[in-house]
């Protein structure tokens, strides 16, 4: 619905400001946001001057300018806004504080024993102990589906090679009521990839990250695409191996069989599942590099396996372009592109959709979790709650939760 009054209009251009400033991380001046957003100079500057009273924004000297008045260009505020965002994997769990602009900053790795309560539990336990009045959310990628059993209700989480099922993460994380965004890690990449990589200005991409096994989302105008449930993008769990190799899934020749750290150590005969592996898993790709015939032959079978799927997928979708996370950029080469060539429809061959490396590599699903958080919080109800909070001297707060 459209703004009925010049209060709500305002409203929506602070809004448009701060996404324009965290979209670009806070590389543009203030005249050229003025000139993209197509505002007054007058109302461009009365927004900005609003944002920076509420501290949503600080305007710095731009590093290079010509004689006479310094050039603007709004950043962060110093005291402003703040997402903490979780990379939960199979074997470990990273934490970040980030804030507008995009910037993540790592606070603490750690590895954790396959349980969801061992991974869980110390999550929410560190989570709790950095939440403060800057918070504005929790995002958190995990490395399984995530759904929703019904309306209303606190998502929950599936890892089949965890044995993980119906993991409730928000009552393992305890929270309370800061806002938790829970979302699927190859979604999250995607969305990231989106955001702050290859994939930004493409209509219609193709993302797939690659980690123990694989997944991925269908991105469509910037954003991914969820499915009915909200488990769309389990590309991994397709038939496509042709073989009956029972997976963990509950079915069996899926194409996360292989494809992933798990598939290239089945290969080489080591030890893998159970979200252990991955170390061990880049050992073999650095010998591989450095013409180990064993490693290499395994590595070229993954990278087969994942083009041949990658040209089924764009066969279906018929993407512009195919962007790689996690394993994917050590997979891609010769092997990869004969593969996948071969596997496209004879009309595509001619200009088939590039497949390339991602622009975040493993900071993928951390950077999409991110953006979950301020995905909720630039909206009017994030925004004025927060603007409210700063007048009146309270904690921002609000009840979001949702699945990504």
């Amino acid at each position: 619905m459209m703004p009925t009054v010049s209060g709500d209009l305002r409203a929506l251009n602070r809004i448009r400001v701060l996404r324009a400033v965290h979209d670009c991380g806070g590389s543009r001046t203030r005249a050229q946001l003025t000139r993209e957003l197509d505002l007054a100079r007058g109302t461009a500057s009365v927004l900005v001057g609003e944002l920076i009273e509420s501290e949503l924004l600080a305007e710095t000297p731009a590093a290079e300018h010509a004689r006479g008045r310094p050039t603007l260009v709004p950043g962060p505020h110093p005291r402003g806004p703040q997402a903490l965002a979780v990379d939960l994997r199979e074997d470990e769990w990273e934490i970040a504080v980030c804030e507008l602009g995009g910037r993540a900053t790592t606070l603490e790795v750690r590895p954790h024993d396959g349980t969801p309560e061992g991974a869980f539990l110390p999550i929410g336990a560190a989570l709790r102990a950095l939440v403060g009045p800057r918070t504005v959310g929790v995002g958190v990628a995990v490395a399984g589906p995530v759904r929703q059993a019904a309306p209303g209700e606190d998502p929950l989480v599936d890892i089949a090679h965890l044995r993980w099922r119906d993991v409730p993460v928000g009552e393992l994380l305890s929270l309370g009521a800061v806002p938790l965004h829970l979302g699927n890690d190859a979604r999250l990449a995607a969305l990231a990839e989106a955001r702050r990589g290859q994939m930004r200005g493409v209509e219609v991409g193709l993302h797939l990250h690659i980690a123990f096994d694989l997944g991925g989302s269908l991105l469509v105008g910037g954003r991914p695409l969820t499915g009915a449930s909200g488990t769309a993008g389990e590309f991994g769990h397709m038939p496509m191996a042709g073989d009956d190799e029972p997976c963990l899934c509950g079915t069996s020749g899926c194409w996360g069989v292989q494809v992933g750290s798990n598939a290239l150590l089945r290969r080489l005969g080591l030890p893998y599942g159970g979200g252990k592996g991955r170390a061990e898993a880049g050992r073999m790709l650095a010998r591989a590099r450095s013409g180990d015939r064993a490693a290499a032959e395994a590595l070229h079978a993954v990278a087969r396996a994942l083009g041949k799927g990658a040209g089924a997928l764009v066969n279906a979708h018929d993407p512009a372009l195919v962007t790689l996370s996690g394993f994917g950029e050590d997979l891609l080469g010769e092997a990869l592109r004969e593969a996948y060539v071969a596997a496209l429809m004879e009309m595509r061959r001619p200009a088939p959709p590039p497949v390339v490396a991602s622009a975040l590599g493993w900071r993928g699903p951390l950077l999409g979790a991110m953006e979950s958080v301020f995905d909720a919080f630039l909206t009017p109800n994030g925004v004025e709650r927060w603007r409210h909070a700063r007048m009146h001297g309270v904690m921002y707060t609000t009840s979001a939760s949702a699945p990504v």
